[in-house]
């Protein structure tokens, strides 16, 4: 039995309370689905700035009627303390995912960056801390490595951010590390490697260019690289990222709390492959769907051009063990853009 089947199998003797803040977000909704599938009370917290009620309603229709009476949305924002203390009233664990998701959108309002990631985080950890919660565990990003060019990119071995959003993650890996040794707060950050999954946005921010690459191929248009499209990433779908929020929230090993880990599959894909690899899903589903070849424009600014992560620590710490590969996460992902549009 891996480490995330026992986790499994004790949250559904011992149910918790949980906040999930982004909750109508991608890898917010997923997980909002998944602790309700396993019979936790959820409290959802966010102001639908990049989050959508669309995918509320699809988690509602993949748990059922009976699972979705244990949640409650509450709307507000992360910037407003306030909030954030009513949201935290009688919680046991926080998994922390509202946040600026645009690396480009940070390069051109680098302000509206720091007062979503820097002040609402801060926000949320002071909140958590004085409702007395057990667990933090808040969503951070690869983005932190900046110009840190050793691959694969390790925890410990980080270079100077390149874009405000860079910027802000890292500054919340330092409050969230300052409220772990200072005050007693079991935090954990999971730098996440470019998830993608159902219910991306294909026009939002965040590592958006498979659903991107998906909706345009499907639809007869072409898909924008750029550069040369050699640039790399390491792709991991979001059941994976579902996975290491709730082993950091339920873990008992000390060395986690203040720690950030990678989450990723530990491997690269380059963006010309990566185009292929989609094309070729999207003609086995359609055969008469042929997808145009990649159109290539200027590098954009603030991008980080090779992306690959050692996760030997939060394989170690934690005992995360991926489950879905970028293969088998592509297919999965343009069935349902094939379905729901």
């Amino acid at each position: 039995m891996t480490a995330y089947d026992k986790t499994i199998s004790s949250l559904r003797t011992q149910p918790r309370k949980w906040l999930v803040t982004g909750c109508s977000g991608f890898i917010g909704s997923h997980l909002v689905q998944t602790l309700l599938a396993l019979g936790q009370k959820v409290i959802g917290l966010d102001n639908f700035t990049t989050g959508s009620q669309r995918n509320l309603d699809d988690c509602l229709d993949q748990v059922g009627r009976e699972a979705w009476q244990k949640f409650s949305l509450l709307l507000g924002d992360v910037n407003d303390l306030v909030t954030c203390r009513a949201a935290c009233t009688g919680v046991e664990a926080i998994l922390h995912e509202a946040g600026f998701v645009s690396v480009p959108k940070s390069v051109e309002d680098p302000l509206f960056c720091h007062e979503t990631n820097v002040t609402g985080t801060l926000n949320m950890l002071l909140a958590a801390r004085d409702a007395g919660v057990s667990r933090f565990v808040y969503a951070s990003s690869s983005a932190v490595y900046g110009d840190e060019a050793t691959m694969p990119q390790r925890e410990d071995r980080i270079g100077q951010p390149l874009s405000p959003y860079g910027a802000s993650k890292l500054m919340d890996e330092l409050y969230a590390s300052v409220f772990a040794k200072q005050f007693g707060l079991r935090t954990v950050g999971l730098r996440y490697f470019n998830v993608f999954g159902p219910r991306q946005n294909p026009r939002g921010g965040y590592a958006a260019v498979i659903p991107a690459w998906i909706s345009a191929l499907v639809g007869g248009g072409e898909c924008s690289v750029h550069g040369d499209g050699k640039q790399t990433r390491d792709f991991c779908h979001v059941a994976n990222v579902v996975q290491a929020n709730l082993l950091a929230a339920t873990t008992e090993n000390p060395a986690a709390s203040g720690a950030v880990y990678n989450v990723a599959l530990g491997g690269s894909t380059n963006l010309n492959d990566l185009h292929s690899m989609i094309a070729a899903k999207i003609a086995e589903s359609n055969p008469k769907t042929k997808p145009h070849p990649p159109r290539h424009g200027p590098v954009r600014a603030g991008d980080i051009v090779h992306s690959s992560a050692d996760i030997s620590k939060i394989q170690h710490d934690l005992g995360f063990a991926p489950t879905v590969s970028v293969d088998d996460g592509l297919a999965e992902t343009v069935r349902w853009y094939a379905t729901h549009g």
